[in-house]
């Protein structure tokens, strides 16, 4: 039996103010062909996963705290016990709006990395409204600053 225990998994913090920890897939003990998970961290007032987009369809389960879900071209609240879906290839981003952490789990699949990662670690993701579609209006400004050295 192969087990991953987030109290033992180190994970990876980003410039967005968040720590993401992989379950399965990564360098996670658990490797799976069809899909991938992993706890993602968000620090208070504006911790995010920024405005991106992947091949992979999606899922986002918010297990505490409170934010703000936007996809495509929809923005909504989002909180504790609420599952999102996100669709193959449709940029969306998560913003902890709230003052106390806010932690989710995410699903997606087929297995593999995600190109917003490492974009993010580089300082290279598209820009929303410029290189990648805009935010819906009245969202919270996609966070892109590059890592300090």
């Amino acid at each position: 039996m192969i087990f991953a225990d987030l109290s033992e998994i180190t994970g990876r913090t980003y410039p967005a103010r968040r720590l993401t920890q992989n379950l399965v897939g990564g360098s996670s003990p658990i490797q799976a062909k069809s899909f991938s998970m992993g706890c993602v961290t968000l620090q208070p007032h504006g911790g995010q996963v920024p405005w991106h987009n992947q091949e992979q369809e999606e899922i986002y389960l918010v297990l505490e705290g409170e934010g703000e879900m936007c996809l495509g071209t929809e923005k909504a609240e989002i909180r504790a016990g609420q599952a999102v879906y996100i669709p193959s290839r449709v940029f969306h981003q998560l913003t902890n709006t709230g003052p106390k952490v806010m932690r989710m789990i995410y699903c997606y699949g087929p297995a593999g990395d995600v190109a917003h990662w490492r974009q993010e670690l580089d300082g290279t993701l598209p820009r929303a409204g410029s290189e990648a579609p805009p935010l819906p209006p009245g969202a919270h400004p996609q966070l892109v600053n590059k890592p300090k050295a």
